[in-house]
């Protein structure tokens, strides 16, 4: 939903009624992963994407149907031979997309106090009935303190937002089974839980034209960048306009003064040891999900060395991408920015790398917890 902020908010502000396609449930392959939304007004404007493509004309017109009825309407997309081009998933898997109108003042209402909430980068779940013995399409927004909205029954709703809270505790979205009454280990009611964490860190330290651009390609992939550096004449907001911030320190006094947890990529360079090997044993001592550091192999050697005399040991060392990036032949620093995206990204999904023309099985790898 975060894509979509800006036209939600418009369509708020007009007064439009629209509604919400939503992939609640995903098997085998799929262009997109649960939580993933389209939006349609009842102008006939579209926002996000549900399928990248493969079944967007067909959801536009159960939009259209849910707007003019009310109803929240459950659909299927899968692939067979009649259907493979034309509102099947070509890719081979199936999607439910759970498609709810928001014709009221009031549901509008509610929806905006989420999105300004998602905006604001505070924690929320919204939990939505899919199915069962509850009204479809109900939904109950829940935060850390607090939660609205009602799911048409108060044990039910105690059960989710116990349940939301945990989710979105690890960052998870996924789909949830109950009683009628919310009781466990009951498959009467399927709710979707979708969590909104705030974007992770991204920590960029050197702020040299290779940071520029990874600080770019960093905020398009919807890191929050942060770029780091001890030199105030480089480390200035007219030369990295796209970053969130930007950090004149020392790297790894900053380091050790700001969060990092297991979502923060770090992005090291600077290649300059002074700076390398304090940075470096401050970061491989964090949860970080990625540590990559820029330099040439005599660079990495040397680097390397100096990082075991500062005591680094080789489970911590086996922890850090460097050289940095996967090997593209990148000359650029946007070459060399999107090498490093690219690294980043096989290590979040497990990827291998290797162009996908050489490989068989699965082209989607399975969504990591947390992620």
């Amino acid at each position: 939903m975060r894509e979509l902020l800006s036209e939600l908010r418009d369509w708020h502000t007009a007064g439009t009624p629209f509604a919400l396609a939503t992939v609640v449930a995903v098997r085998g392959s799929a262009p997109r992963a649960p939580g993933a939304v389209m939006a349609v007004s009842a102008t006939g404007a579209v926002a996000g994407s549900v399928s990248g493509g493969c079944v967007e004309s067909d959801v536009y017109e159960v939009a259209g149907e849910a707007l003019s009825t009310g109803r929240t309407l459950l659909r299927t997309y899968g692939i067979s031979d009649d259907e493979a081009f034309g509102i099947g998933l070509t890719c081979g898997g199936t999607i439910e997309v759970v498609v709810r109108p928001y014709v009221e003042e009031g549901d509008r209402d509610a929806l905006r106090e989420l999105v300004d909430t998602v905006a604001a980068g505070e924690p929320v779940a919204l939990a939505t009935v899919v199915s069962g013995a509850a009204p479809a399409g109900a939904h109950r927004t829940v935060l850390a303190g607090r939660a609205a909205g009602s799911l048409g029954d108060q044990g039910l709703d105690a059960a989710v937002t116990d349940d939301a809270r945990g989710l979105l505790a690890q960052g998870v979205t996924g789909t949830t089974r109950y009683g009628a009454h919310g009781e466990r280990r009951m498959q009467d009611v399927t709710v979707f839980v979708q969590t909104y964490a705030p974007a992770p860190r991204m920590l960029v330290f050197g702020a040299i034209d290779h940071a520029a651009a990874t600080a770019r390609i960093g905020s398009f992939l919807g890191y929050r960048v942060t770029v780091c550096d001890a030199r105030p004449v480089f480390a200035t907001r007219e030369r990295f306009p796209t970053a969130d911030e930007v950090v004149c320190a020392w790297p790894h006094t900053y380091l050790e003064s700001t969060p990092v947890d297991a979502r923060t990529v770090i992005c090291v360079l600077t290649h300059d040891p002074k700076f390398d090997v304090p940075l470096l044993a401050a970061a491989l001592r964090t949860p970080a999900a990625y540590i990559g550091a820029m330099g040439s192999r005599r660079t990495h050697a040397d680097r390397t060395a100096r990082l075991r005399e500062a005591g680094v040991g080789e489970a911590e060392l086996a922890r850090l991408a460097s050289p940095v990036g996967l090997d593209l032949g990148a000359r650029t620093p946007e070459e060399t920015a999107v090498s490093i995206a690219a690294e980043i990204v096989q290590h979040r999904w497990g990827g291998t790398g290797r162009p996908l023309g050489e490989l068989a099985g699965a082209i989607h790898h399975a969504r990591e917890p947390g992620a």
